[in-house]
């Protein structure tokens, strides 16, 4: 054994925390579809594999993404000073990561989707209402990790560190949600996007998806130009949110044009609006994503 890790290049002791890294997340990631199962009080299970709802099942794996995107920013590997450390970094990292996940699917609920019932309409099979939850989590995930990765230490600064970076990121996403549906009334008289959602219109959860994840990736560009200081705290949390708008501004610019080019000759009001067109929405929000990407990658 030892000579095949001489072979492959690969000490003993990385091993050992690539090892600690992966049984930590294997059994977060193990326990989120129960924990969602619980916060819905349904039966996993009995949703999964008797009902077949396919809903509950998107919005589960939504979270065991966004989870193990956390996660990702929680790794630490050689850097830690020891295993011991690296347990407990992983561990707090990871449950933290947990419960923002659940708070910022609160925040959606209550502030920015205020007028739905997302656990309700997920009980009811609604695939829609799946689709944008599963979403939610994923945008805070990006959000939470590149927080993780921003700070550095593990400290009640920290975390106070990372709270607040959420609360400035999921700020960015309600402000967002509410220009969309100022923007929805207006190219279909007067109605509602939260409306629309819960009658079950597939395209445009779709499309929403693509703004609220793209949204979270041009927030994120922040952890690039400013400097983690426990001490500038206030300052840095400024600075966030002033570059989250900014960068949030431009990818909406950016993605506006590049859809006009990628979708050259289709009227996107009528085609996903009024006539549910999921094929166009998917190509909405596979350009608002790569957009996004694209500015992030040139920011770091």
């Amino acid at each position: 054994m030892n000579t095949l890790i001489e072979l492959v290049g690969v000490n003993q002791e990385l091993l050992v925390f690539l090892t600690i890294d992966i049984v930590i997340a294997i059994v977060l990631l193990g326990a989120m579809r129960f924990l969602l199962g619980l916060s819905s009080q349904v039966n996993s299970t009995e949703e999964l594999a008797h009902k077949d709802n396919f809903a509950f099942g998107v919005s589960v794996a939504g979270s065991i993404l966004a989870l193990g995107i956390v996660l990702t920013g929680a790794i630490t590997g050689e850097n830690a000073p020891s295993y011991l450390m690296e347990v407990i970094g992983m561990l707090s990292y990871g449950v933290y990561g947990l419960l923002l996940i659940k708070v910022g699917r609160i925040i959606q609920d209550k502030v920015a989707l205020q007028h739905l019932n997302k656990t309700e309409l997920i009980k009811a099979q609604n695939l829609s209402i799946g689709i944008i939850d599963a979403a939610g989590a994923i945008a805070t995930a990006i959000i939470i990790r590149a927080v993780l990765l921003w700070v550095d230490g593990l400290d009640a600064s920290t975390f106070i560190a990372i709270t607040c970076g959420f609360i400035v990121a999921q700020a960015v996403l309600v402000l967002v949600t509410r220009i969309r549906e100022k923007k929805y009334a207006k190219n279909n008289q007067e109605d509602c996007l939260q409306e629309a959602l819960s009658n079950g219109q597939l395209a445009l959860a779709i499309r929403y998806s693509g703004q609220v994840i793209s949204t979270a990736l041009a927030v994120t560009a922040a952890s690039y130009f400013l400097v983690y200081s426990p001490e500038n705290l206030i300052v840095n949390l400024i600075g966030w949110l002033i570059f989250g708008i900014i960068m949030t501004g431009l990818v909406a610019l950016l993605t506006s044009l590049a859809k006009r080019i990628v979708l050259w000759g289709i009227n996107l009001v009528e085609e996903v609006d009024q006539q549910h067109n999921i094929g166009v929405a998917s190509i909405e929000m596979a350009t608002s994503i790569a957009i996004a990407l694209t500015l992030a990658a040139l920011m770091a």
